[in-house]
């Protein structure tokens, strides 16, 4: 079975690509993707090595300065986390040192801020470190491991819908980098790396059925609302994204990623 890249949050990108292929073998993805309901769910570096394969895209004009500072709610703060952590990958692929830096003192201000801290404390400064060396192969892991490490937190807390919308939003964050790529230079093979129906539905699940509370919160609603009106866009097997629907995607996830840094 195969199965198309961009979502948040499975460690094999590397900064030498060199074959351009689309597509990924579930069978050789990294021990870091977590498969849910036979659904592979990605981390960024995933994404963003398959975007190395696009070609050289102009990465400093899709990366975006973060704030990271914890918004208030539990469920904007996780989602915020993700994003935060895809950013870094924008980062390291524009080689943006002191972005980085930020980006891990960020992922440290915003895990403590949902009781998990302590298991970022050393992958932040591991960040830190190999950014200030511009150790880029180094930055990557250590940020595909400060989200194993909350996620496996977060889990051993019982929160596992806070995980959840931690890969939410960092899916949400590399999927909408895509689409910046993609659109600027649109081929049907490049447009094909959006077609994950299956994980669409996986989260669309899981927002479904969480806690009142969680749904609750405006953020999350408002991406509860928005999230199924990717599904058309990517249509079924062996359906051709047009470019129109490459800019529609681009607009749905822009939007909301807006949404979940527009709280900080």
């Amino acid at each position: 079975m195969k199965y198309l890249a961009p979502l948040l949050i499975v460690a094999a990108g590397t900064l030498s690509a060199a074959e351009p292929a689309q597509h990924i073998d579930v069978g050789k993805l990294p021990q870091q993707a977590t498969v849910v309901e036979d659904v592979i769910v990605p981390v960024p570096s995933e994404i963003f090595g398959v975007l190395d394969k696009l070609g050289t895209p102009n990465w400093h004009e899709v990366l975006r300065s973060v704030k990271g500072e914890p918004p208030g709610p539990r469920a904007e703060t996780a989602l915020l986390l993700g994003s935060v952590i895809a950013e870094g990958f924008v980062a390291v692929e524009a080689q943006e040192s002191e972005e980085v830096k930020k980006i891990g003192r960020s992922v440290l201000n915003l895990s403590k801020a949902i009781g998990v801290e302590k298991a970022v404390v050393a992958r932040s400064k591991a960040i830190i470190e190999f950014a200030d060396k511009k150790d880029w192969q180094r930055v990557r892991r250590e940020l595909d491991g400060a989200l194993a490490d909350v996620k496996q937190a977060m889990s051993e807390l019982h929160d596992e819908e806070l995980a959840q919308l931690v890969s939410l939003g960092g899916w949400l964050r590399g999927t909408e980098a895509l689409t910046q790529v993609v659109k600027r230079n649109y081929t049907k093979d490049s447009a094909e790396l959006l077609h994950q129906p299956s994980l669409l539905d996986y989260f669309d699940r899981r927002l479904k059925g969480m806690n009142p509370r969680l749904q609750s919160d405006p953020v999350v609603g408002k991406t509860q609302k928005r999230l199924p009106e990717i599904r058309p866009l990517i249509g079924e097997a062996n359906s051709v994204i047009s470019s129109k629907s490459v800019d529609q995607i681009n607009e749905i996830t822009a939007d909301l990623v807006k949404s979940i840094n527009s709280r900080e």
